[in-house]
């Protein structure tokens, strides 16, 4: 694949396309808005608030494969890790949901999202509002946002979807001019990514570069690459709010041990 994310976000537009002929559009619409009236948002907590708190927070992932590193868990115990993840002191989790390259699942999202006290991302390449309604009906407390793959117009758009459900949008950039973009599209959290979607190259210092082009009031996600307990303590000198980890933590035989050694010296 010459260019991964524009592979991946024509197979999620047909997703959609498939997705709207079972229920359609209007319909998901007023399901997820009908459901909201009934109870508001789906965690007590919201996913910035639990991003907001003293120190780094964790932000840890449940993805059961990858387009750079193929299957990664061929066993997906998906409930337990998430347990894991909570119990070890994650702020929040974040459940992939696109199936083809990731292996993903809305069943993943929803059957989380009910299982932990803690909030959930929809991890997928959301390229349509219907996919903002299907993550408030699967219990996400947040969607991820990629300005690689939507405008400003429409990440203004998108927010303003999220946020009328009582969700979040993590904001996710990789250069300058899409910092930017985020931040003029009124993002409350942006995430940088050391991954180049396009190629899927990692360059770990990409979020310390940009890290003083988000401005101050609007929380900063490191995203890929964190590794080790050195990488978060140079993230915690540069006043990066949170991390987001998924290969690192799904590789590891003992979660809950690794998460304590990124966060504990």
């Amino acid at each position: 694949m010459s260019d991964i994310l524009e592979t991946i976000a024509k197979s999620t537009r047909e997703r959609v396309e498939r997705a709207k002929l079972i229920t359609p559009e209007n319909v998901i619409r007023d399901q997820a808005f009908a459901l909201y009236n009934e109870r508001g948002r789906n965690c007590s907590v919201s996913f910035r608030d639990a991003l907001a708190t003293e120190g780094m927070s964790f932000i840890c992932e449940c993805k059961k494969a990858s387009p750079s590193k193929g299957l990664i868990a061929a066993d997906f115990p998906y409930l337990e890790i998430a347990k894991d993840y909570e119990v070890s002191g994650a702020s929040a989790i974040s459940v992939l949901t696109e199936p083809e390259w990731f292996k993903g699942d809305l069943k993943y999202l929803k059957e989380i999202s009910s299982a932990v006290n803690i909030p959930t991302l929809r991890k997928d390449f959301t390229v349509s509002p219907y996919m903002i309604y299907e993550a408030y009906l699967n219990g996400a407390s947040a969607v991820l946002l990629i300005c690689s793959l939507l405008d400003g117009k429409t990440l203004e758009e998108y927010i303003k979807i999220a946020s009328s459900l009582g969700m979040d949008a993590l904001v996710e950039a990789h250069d300058s001019d899409e910092v930017k973009t985020a931040v003029e599209s009124g993002a409350k959290i942006i995430g940088v990514n050391n991954r180049n979607l396009r190629t899927f190259e990692v360059n770990a210092s990409n979020c310390l570069r940009l890290r003083n082009e988000v401005p101050e009031g609007i929380l900063f996600v490191a995203e890929s690459g964190i590794k080790t307990r050195e990488d978060i303590k140079i993230l915690e000198e540069n006043k990066v709010n949170a991390v987001l980890i998924g290969e690192a933590l799904m590789t590891s035989s003992d979660k809950k041990a690794y998460l304590n050694g990124l966060k504990y010296d």
